[in-house]
């Protein structure tokens, strides 16, 4: 039985970092609908004025970030000592754990920068492992075509082709589909896992009825056992994530995410102290 959509809607604008322009697709207000996932960014601009000054050193704690990037690069340093530059069809998948800092700084582009970040909760029993970091190019996302469509499997696994995100805290799948003209077709999901889709270009239909869900757009989908989607009129794209729910309490905070104020206080605490980071180089 496939997804029907339960909920959708178009996020807000926002200012983000030192004074990034963005669109937040979701956030605190939608966390508990949409859990395991904390967040949606959807980053860029034509002008570099809306996000040269970056996302200067920040810490994090509690979670998993995934940076995805469409067109334009991205700087990024932390404190485990990854340096790097996240490039049009990179990934940077980073798990906090117990701490990281880091900062994501977008360089000046001709065109149009554009991108996504995705913050993932972690159960409580993990929140406080180490950190790690995985920097992914875009030629090792493989890429497979089913019925009229062509997907990117960053993570999970579609059809024996799975992405290359394999050490996940948490059970979470991620894909960049792109969808011919009048084509429809189908996408098998974990029927008891939280699945949403954010549709980036052209409008998709996830329903029996073909009514268009938009540029812009997020859906958030009925639990079911496959994703029907049909690009209406022409030519379509959208991020098709997934994960399993971990149902328990959100104490969140500006960067950081833990399951109680006490645990978010000593958070803020240690990084006041100079001893936020317990793993690592500083």
């Amino acid at each position: 039985m496939g997804n029907a959509i339960a909920e959708a809607w178009q996020g807000v604008r926002t200012m983000e970092g030192a004074g990034v322009r963005l669109k937040r697709v979701f956030g605190n207000y939608q966390a508990e609908s949409m859990d395991p996932f904390l967040l949606l960014d959807n980053f860029g601009s034509d002008d570099p004025a809306d996000y040269i000054a970056g996302f200067p050193w920040h810490p994090h704690r509690g979670i998993e970030t995934v940076t995805y990037m469409l067109a334009g690069d991205v700087d990024h340093g932390d404190s485990l000592g990854n340096r790097g530059t996240i490039g049009a069809g990179d990934v940077q998948w980073m798990t906090a754990g117990s701490g990281i800092i880091h900062q994501e700084m977008p360089q000046p582009y001709e065109g149009a920068m554009r991108g996504f970040q995705l913050w993932v909760n972690l159960p409580a029993k993990d929140k406080m492992m180490d950190p790690r970091y995985r920097g992914i190019l875009a030629d090792e996302v493989p890429e497979l075509e089913v019925e009229g469509a062509k997907i990117k499997v960053v993570a999970g696994e579609i059809a024996g082709t799975r992405g290359p995100v394999r050490d996940l805290v948490i059970d979470t799948a991620y894909f960049d589909v792109k969808v011919q003209p009048g084509a429809r077709s189908e996408i098998p999901v974990d029927g008891t896992h939280t699945v949403f889709a954010y549709i980036f270009e052209g409008s998709v239909s996830f329903d029996e009825a073909d009514r268009a869900v938009d540029a812009g757009t997020l859906a958030l989908l009925e639990k079911g056992d496959s994703v029907n989607f049909a690009a209406v009129n022409a030519a379509a794209r959208f991020l098709l994530v997934s994960g399993e729910s971990l149902g328990e309490p959100i104490a969140w905070r500006g960067p950081i995410v833990m399951n109680t104020e006490k645990e978010l206080d000593q958070a803020f605490r240690e990084y006041r102290d100079g001893i936020f980071i317990k793993h690592g180089a500083v």
